[in-house]
């Protein structure tokens, strides 16, 4: 396993190069290749975080005696990665001075206000991306939320379902209870009829044999 993490750590290495080189580039260009710039680095971040998940997974699969050393070199590593993409972060709205030299002109006394104009614009890009940084986080905050609402209201579902399936289940036992009882009561019924009529028969037999016996008399 470590083997492993130590390849994971080598592809960072370079990886991490890359970018840093390309980060600072991206100050420097302009228009479109700017543009294709950005894209590039924003797609080999992305890498560098699926790498470091493989990396986490990595640590996690490791002896319990030797996870401390290698929590601390990802721990490292992350640290890195989170410097990256503020760095990036800041180097999209950032220009070069000849940028801004090729970008406002060099007519004189002019130039100085314009550069000055420029930096407030930068400034105000700097402040916007950070609301909008913000937003979108209150924005995952809230579909996590919602997430774990619609995963309750699931599991409340479910619940409902067995409730329903253990009151049918309870209609029925109950309804083959009622047709028992009432099978019972049926014949509880006859058998006391059975013995009035058996009661009366013999009351009849008995009367009879005494009218005989004192006719004959």
């Amino acid at each position: 396993m470590s083997s492993d993490f130590e390849s994971y750590e080598q592809d960072f290495g370079t990886t991490t190069a890359e970018l840093t080189n390309k980060i600072g580039r991206i100050p420097k260009l302009s228009g479109e290749e700017k543009t294709q710039l950005i894209l590039n680095v924003d797609k080999q971040l992305e890498e560098v975080r699926e790498l470091m998940e493989q990396m986490d997974l990595e640590v996690r699969e490791i002896p319990i005696q030797s996870r401390a050393m290698y929590n601390g070199r990802l721990k490292s590593y992350k640290q890195e990665l989170e410097k990256l993409e503020k760095d990036f972060k800041r180097s999209r709205i950032a220009y070069s001075d000849e940028v801004r030299q090729e970008l406002l002109g060099d007519d004189g006394g002019s130039s100085e206000g314009q550069r000055a104009h420029l930096l407030d614009n930068t400034e105000r890009l700097e402040r916007s991306s950070r609301r909008l940084e913000a937003g979108y986080q209150i924005a995952v905050e809230t579909e996590q939320v919602g997430q774990e609402i619609l995963s309750n209201l699931h599991g409340d579902r479910e619940k409902i379902q067995k409730a329903r399936e253990r009151l049918r289940e309870t209609d029925a036992n109950l309804g083959k209870s009622s047709r028992i009882l009432t099978g019972m009561l049926r014949r509880i019924i006859q058998n006391r009829v059975l013995v009035f009529m058996l009661g009366a028969i013999i009351l009849l037999t008995i009367i009879l044999a005494i009218y005989f016996n004192l006719r004959g008399h």
